[in-house]
């Protein structure tokens, strides 16, 4: 009796409080793993030759193709000279012991404090969102927005739904659209809940419309042609069957949301957050009763909003911004909308920091997040973790192959969230792996996609965490609601890729 009364008062930990425990097993790993490098390989476009780096020391070589095929690199100079391979990439056959550096207790305290620093980029622009939505809600054009859209959607609120998800999953697809879809969900968490569903919903539209966009990405430059280039094949190849894996798990998951989504508003009870209902509806929802008027003014305002979003996509997919430039977009819309709305200097800072505040707890989560990686790297197990994964694929017939490739990608996507980092440290050691059972590196490529992209559902150490603290859900939570579809997925994916490698 003592036991299930101990278990019925066990709390679920929070995001935090889950990160810190898995820096601290990474920290153990540390003193368990041998510690070794791979020799890495960067293009100097401003010598224009190749740094080669081992042990720490690095010289240089002749930037040509001799010297790639000389290290077993079968991806073409252009790819180097061109900069669509800019970061160091590992050389085949290369691994080397090196001295242990076990991280102790010290490392791991600090862990926290590194990784905020070394995710400083993405926590700043996570804090101005965070700004920006406060000026927002201050300047009243949310609720009006709301209001009007749940009068027009009224009866037909499945195409909230429909809508949302293939957008960002168009945004996934084409250019990784990821860390920013952290903007969206206090803006559409209630609109969701205006159309009486609950804050899951909204948080699966968004969360895993951009999930599935990255897993199955067609043209995503950090995804799919980084990771192409690095295993020396045209990104090209390969872009039908992605494209159809991308149809194929975006109509399961947008099916998958609609039941829950109609089991949810024909009975409130159903939610998952059912005990948050009260909770979440007094933090992003409004009155419904309530009919705001839309004014001119309201409009010109959700103009501007989001036409930071569409310069912010236009920037990165065409223009090659990244942080810095987003989080100025936003700075620069939080006072354009700022003054529209009339807001006195006094109340608009007030309002800016009270919104950044909201997100705070979100941005030492991606911190701590960032910080388990770095304790991979100081530690230098990282390249051990993906020696003794190359070798594990040796001799196997080509259908197996791909489904133990995929559930590789996955465990290492654990270490290593990200996916041009994962692309270029793997793909020069596990492309030509697919040579040896007689199939396409193509095949690698679509394998390291889908693993990550299915870790990432449910991956501690990617976005998952963060995105559950801006809408105040638990973890356990979001494993209850998403595991029937990640195992439907994960048989999909498995069964479309035996039949590809017979094709």
């Amino acid at each position: 009796m003592y036991d299930y009364i101990s278990l019925m008062k066990f709390k679920f930990p929070s995001a935090q409080t889950i990160l810190f425990i898995i820096a601290a097993l990474v920290a153990l790993m540390t003193w368990l793993v041998p510690a070794g490098k791979y020799d890495s390989l960067t293009y100097n476009s401003d010598s224009e030759v190749f740094e080669k780096t081992s042990f720490g020391i690095t010289t240089s070589l002749n930037a040509s193709q001799t010297t790639l095929d000389s290290l077993d690199i079968a991806i073409p100079l252009e790819k180097f000279t061109s900069g669509k391979i800019y970061k160091a990439i590992a050389i085949p056959k290369s691994y080397k012991k090196v001295d242990s550096n076990p991280q102790g207790f010290a490392a791991f305290l600090k862990s926290p404090i590194k990784g905020i620093i070394a995710a400083a980029d993405i926590i700043f622009l996570v804090l101005i969102i965070g700004g920006l939505i406060g000026i927002m809600n201050l300047s009243g054009s949310f609720d009006a927005g709301i209001s009007r859209l749940a009068s027009a959607l009224k009866g037909r609120e499945y195409i909230l739904i429909i809508l949302v998800t293939v957008l960002i999953a168009i945004g996934g697809t084409t250019f990784g659209l990821a860390e920013e879809t952290m903007a969206f969900y206090p803006i559409l968490i209630p609109v969701f809940i205006a159309a009486r569903y609950d804050a899951i919903v909204g948080l699966a539209s968004v969360f895993l419309g951009s999930a599935i966009g990255t897993m199955c990405s067609t043209t995503n430059p950090f995804s799919a042609i980084i990771a192409s280039d690095s295993a020396g094949i045209n990104w090209t190849t390969g872009l039908y069957g992605r494209a159809v894996m991308l149809a194929l798990c975006l109509i399961i998951t947008i099916l998958y949301i609609l039941r829950y989504a109609r089991r949810v508003k024909n009975d409130p009870s159903k939610s998952i957050v059912y005990n948050q209902k009260e909770e979440l509806e007094s933090k992003f929802g409004f009155d419904m009763d309530n009919k705001l008027v839309l004014t001119g003014r309201h409009k010109l305002i959700l103009t501007v909003f989001t036409l930071c979003f569409v310069i912010m996509i236009i920037g990165v997919s065409m223009l090659d911004w990244w942080y810095v430039e987003m989080t100025t977009v936003f700075l620069v819309g939080s006072i354009l909308i700022g003054l529209l709305a009339k807001v006195r200097e006094s109340d608009f800072v007030e309002a800016f920091a009270k919104g950044a505040g909201d997100l705070l707890a979100v941005a030492f989560i991606i911190g701590i997040a960032r910080g388990v990686s770095i304790l991979m790297d100081d530690g230098q197990i990282s390249d051990t973790m993906l020696y003794y994964a190359s070798g594990v694929t040796e001799g196997m017939n080509k259908g197996i192959f791909a489904n133990v490739m995929m559930v590789v990608f996955s465990i290492l996507s654990f270490f290593i969230p990200s996916s041009s980092g994962m692309a270029v440290l793997t793909m020069p050691i596990m492309a030509p792996l697919a040579d040896t059972v007689g199939i396409g590196r193509e095949v690698v490529v679509n394998c390291y996609q889908y693993g990550m992209g299915l870790f990432y559902l449910i991956n501690p150490t990617g976005l998952i965490l963060a995105s559950l603290a801006v809408v105040n859900i638990g973890f356990d939570k979001w494993l209850k609601f998403i595991m029937p579809l990640f195992i439907a997925l994960v048989l999909v994916t498995m069964a479309v890729l035996t039949v590809s490698v017979y094709l």
